[in-house]
């Protein structure tokens, strides 16, 4: 609460030791307006011979210029005092600034305590690394399921994908090669051609035609 009221309390006081330095100027004014006064009163008694005036006259210059000399000590303390008082509200100003940066740093740290820091990582570690581990183990424990299995079909796919490539390029030079009954003749296929280009022969001859 003092620091929130702080400021307003300064800037009156200000106000106050402003309105001060110009009730005094105006004092001292009116003193020294004064002071002329008597010093021409004092010169005017003395060109008329009258002392018991001039002491009298003098005696009241002698405290008016006392009291104008207190109105420059006053003024030198309040110029004093409201320096300080700038001076204040700056320090002020400072500590409040370092207070709230000094409740920031401590909400900060509070979040950020190295031990509960230290802990939170070593747990996480700690989580990773079981984490981990139970991946590992679960991706084991599947291979051995699965691994001997997977790695016989893909066997017997690359197997049948080579069979089956070599299967069709038999089939196509087996499409292009001759079959055995047209590329080679029978026997009996052969001796009907013999016979029958014979009796061709025979019966050209019998026609005379050679």
């Amino acid at each position: 609460a003092i620091n929130i009221f702080f400021p307003d309390i300064i800037k009156e006081q200000n106000r106050e030791l402003r309105g001060t330095q110009r009730a005094i100027s105006r004092d001292r004014a009116a003193l020294e307006k004064q002071e002329k006064q008597l010093e021409l009163e004092i010169k005017k008694m003395a060109k008329t011979g009258n002392k018991e005036a001039c002491k009298v006259l003098a005696k009241q210059l002698v405290q008016l210029r006392k009291q104008k000399n207190r109105t420059y000590a006053v003024s030198s303390k309040v110029t004093s005092m409201s320096t300080q008082t700038k001076v204040m509200n700056s320090q002020m100003k400072m500590a409040g600034a370092m207070s709230a940066t000094a409740k920031t740093m401590q909400a900060v740290n509070k979040k950020m305590d190295p031990q509960k820091t230290l802990q939170t990582m070593q747990n996480f570690q700690k989580e990773n690394m079981k984490m981990e581990m139970t991946e590992e183990m679960i991706n084991d424990t599947l291979d051995d399921i699965f691994d001997a299995s997977d790695e016989e079909e893909e066997s017997q796919d690359i197997v049948n994908q080579v069979l089956d490539e070599i299967g069709i390029e038999i089939s196509d030079k087996m499409a292009k090669a001759p079959s055995a009954a047209r590329g080679l003749p029978s026997a009996s296929a052969s001796t009907a051609a013999t016979i029958s280009d014979e009796e061709i022969e025979r019966q050209l001859k019998a026609l005379g035609v050679d």
